[in-house]
């Protein structure tokens, strides 16, 4: 099995990820962007392709100061929730009928447990959410989605909102099991994050699988 390093080495070699690594260091020096350019390729640090089960994909980071840290919906424990955060705790809570193990909203215990907190996009512009995707940060992630749907077996995909939604289909659902909802931001989430199970579901299927279960 290849390392993320291995992976994201082929991706440099390619046309696109030479276009978009030049926009996303033009960004860097003359705007503000998250999350810190150290953090961008984070998530992959803490979640190894060996120890891979859960794949948790959002839109874009965070784009208030302080929160980004290169984990999807994760912020540092020191600072305040942010909603999407408080939403996605909200749920624990209503599914598990217990607090999360992640309710300061640092979630790198997730990440270190075999959960791949990816967005659709990496980086982003302060106070400008999607204001990078048209860099090609899509194309990167879909050809990480590829290769976890070619070379895993079982893992589970929880694709929150439109734009995560819009890569099941470079998911092979007879291989993987995919939970998909609307975002967890305000503006959606009682449109069907609230309830929708996801933490429950996704164990009952590692279990299932003989692998074990996500301490959420």
């Amino acid at each position: 099995m290849k390392s993320w390093s291995e992976v994201i080495d082929e991706q440099k070699q390619k046309l696109y990820y030479k276009s978009l690594m030049q926009k996303v260091d033009e960004a860097y020096s003359k705007d503000i962007v998250y999350p810190s350019k150290d953090k961008i390729f984070f998530a992959f640090t803490l979640t190894p392709t060996t120890n891979l089960k859960v794949v948790i994909l959002g839109q874009d980071p965070y784009h208030n100061p302080n929160e980004a840290q290169g984990l999807a919906f994760s912020t540092p424990g020191d600072i305040k929730n942010p909603p999407s955060m408080k939403n996605i705790l909200k749920e624990i809570q209503s599914d598990l009928s217990r607090t999360s193990s992640c309710s300061d909203g640092d979630l790198s215990t997730w990440a270190k447990d075999g959960v791949l907190l990816i967005n659709t996009i990496l980086t982003v512009k302060h106070k400008s959410p999607k204001s990078h995707h048209k860099f090609g940060w899509e194309e990167f992630s879909d050809n990480i989605i590829r290769y976890i749907n070619n070379y895993h077996e079982n893992i589970v995909f929880l694709l929150w909102g439109n734009n995560a939604i819009a890569k099941s289909s470079l998911i092979d659902k007879n291989r993987h099991y995919v939970l998909a909802s609307v975002h967890p931001s305000p503006l959606s989430a009682y449109r069907g994050f609230f309830g929708c199970k996801h933490f429950s579901k996704a164990n009952s299927y590692l279990i299932s699988h003989g692998k074990k279960p996500i301490n959420w």
